[in-house]
């Protein structure tokens, strides 16, 4: 049964935790990082952490076969309101986390390769130390595809646009809702599948892009 190491599953309606049900029915066998629900606990603004927790995981279960990198920080703040250990914090976990990980996962994959999903974000005026942690998540993601390649990893950043994690008021939702070419707002479920996919043999040869998987919300007139 092949391995998968997700962050991010702490909140039960987030991306995460609907992507494990997914997985565990498509035969994955799933390992969480959540301090306070994980399988193995881990503070990833740690410098340490998370090479720690890709190194005990893998020594404890045997190879890990693909990573669903669905761990964030956010709070909201602009040019103006947003101090040094903020934004420290949000490069920690959102970039730093994310590049240490994947490094730690591509060296212990065996000769079957792996698969990388991370999960970005479109945020940036009045939340830009979030955009800007996850604009770097986005270049490290990409460079993996062409740099692990050779190892038989793929890796893949996926936008899923405004999905209602429990985050939207009412105002919000209807508003963003008016605006979906759908006429509705993605569900956790929704991108369960496409991770899915991206982590199947099936799905492996898409590698090194940003996917707007967002129901068409980001398409322009």
């Amino acid at each position: 049964m092949p391995l998968v190491l997700v962050t991010g599953a702490e909140r039960p309606n987030s991306i995460a935790a609907a992507i494990i049900p997914r997985l565990e029915a498509d035969g994955w066998d799933v390992v969480t990082s959540e301090l306070r629900s994980g399988d193995y606990p881990c503070d990833l603004a740690s410098p340490t952490a998370p090479t720690e927790l890709v190194e005990r995981v893998s020594r404890d279960r045997g190879p890990i076969h693909a990573l669903v990198l669905s761990h964030a920080h956010d709070e909201e703040s602009g040019i103006l309101d947003t101090t040094a250990e903020s934004f420290d914090r949000h490069l920690a976990v959102n970039a730093r986390a994310t590049l240490l990980l994947i490094s730690a996962f591509a060296r212990q994959v065996d000769e079957t390769g792996g698969a990388i999903v991370a999960f970005t974000s479109d945020h940036t005026t009045g939340n830009l130390p979030y955009g800007a942690s996850k604009g770097a998540l986005d270049r490290i993601v990409i460079s993996a595809a062409r740099e692990l390649g050779p190892r038989g990893i793929s890796a893949n950043v996926v936008n899923p646009g405004p999905i209602d994690t429990g985050w939207m008021d009412a105002e919000t939702r209807e508003s963003l809702t008016a605006h979906h070419p759908l006429g509705r707002l993605g569900t956790p479920r929704d991108i369960a599948g496409i991770t899915a996919f991206l982590l199947s043999d099936e799905g492996r040869w898409i590698s090194g892009q940003l996917l707007h998987a967002d129901g068409g919300f980001s398409a322009r007139y």
